[in-house]
């Protein structure tokens, strides 16, 4: 078991890994042997220079994840790059919180660009990939909100619960060629998209009451599940949405 978790030899690219969740995804698969090529906008490099000291590989393609042009090239520069890819996480994301009366067309526009849209060519560009090479691993992160409506985040809820169906629709359609389309999906976790519910102490304490593990998730509690849907431990794995949230949502 320990070779069907080994992932050296194998390049995952990875949106939003510089930070949060996906940078402890990030580190989890190169801990794990994986190579990792980061889609990032910004320039700083102080992810890389970690995943690097783990010993792997690990470039930066800059990618706007918001600017769908850039986004299209993003999977053909890593392959050009790499040579190959046969891991992709899908994690970059966005909110915005107001009533649904007072949201924005813009702030919905951005939200189901960078949340859904932007998912939908990445896999896209990956699936053309892992079709010519007959197999492949995508790991698409959803959310509690793809299974629950939340408050005030209709956009974010919208988008979460398309990529639950996209995970599905792919699954359905790529598992029979080798690639396994499966999603993470986080529950309250302690990171920066959710630091207005923890800075707001009676919705913080509601939503503590009701964790059963009896505390916020951490980003490091993604490592596990993001290296056993990347590895051959997985093989038989499709279409499934793999709940990472202390309990939520069996409360």
């Amino acid at each position: 078991m320990n070779q069907a978790f080994n992932l050296q030899g194998k390049t995952a690219v990875i949106t939003g890994g510089t930070r949060g969740i996906g940078k402890a995804i990030a580190l989890g698969l190169a801990e794990s042997g994986a190579d990792i090529v980061l889609l990032q906008r910004s320039d700083d490099t102080s992810a890389q220079e970690q995943m690097r000291a783990l010993g792997v590989r690990c470039e930066i393609v800059r990618c706007d994840m918001e600017n769908l042009d850039e986004v299209k090239q993003a999977i053909p520069k890593a392959i050009e790059m790499m040579g190959s890819v046969e891991i992709l996480v899908n994690n970059a994301g966005i909110q915005r919180r107001a009533p649904a009366v007072e949201f924005t067309e813009q702030d919905w526009d951005d939200v189901i660009k960078v949340n859904l849209k932007a998912v939908w060519v990445l896999c896209q560009q990956a699936g053309r990939h892992m079709l010519e090479k007959k197999g492949g691993k995508i790991i698409n992160i959803a959310s509690i909100a793809t299974f629950q409506g939340g408050l005030y985040v209709p956009a974010y809820a919208s988008a979460k619960g398309a990529v639950g169906q996209l995970t599905k629709a792919l699954a359905n359609e790529w598992s029979s060629a080798g690639i396994n389309v499966n999603a993470i999906v986080p529950g309250y976790i302690a990171t920066e998209m959710n630091t207005a519910l923890i800075e707001d102490p009676v919705r913080s304490r509601q939503i503590l009451e009701r964790i059963p593990a009896g505390r916020w998730g951490n980003p490091e509690d993604f490592k596990g599940a993001a290296i056993f849907l990347a590895s051959d431990a997985a093989n038989y794995v499709n279409g499934h949405l793999l709940a990472v949230d202390g309990g939520w949502l069996g409360r």
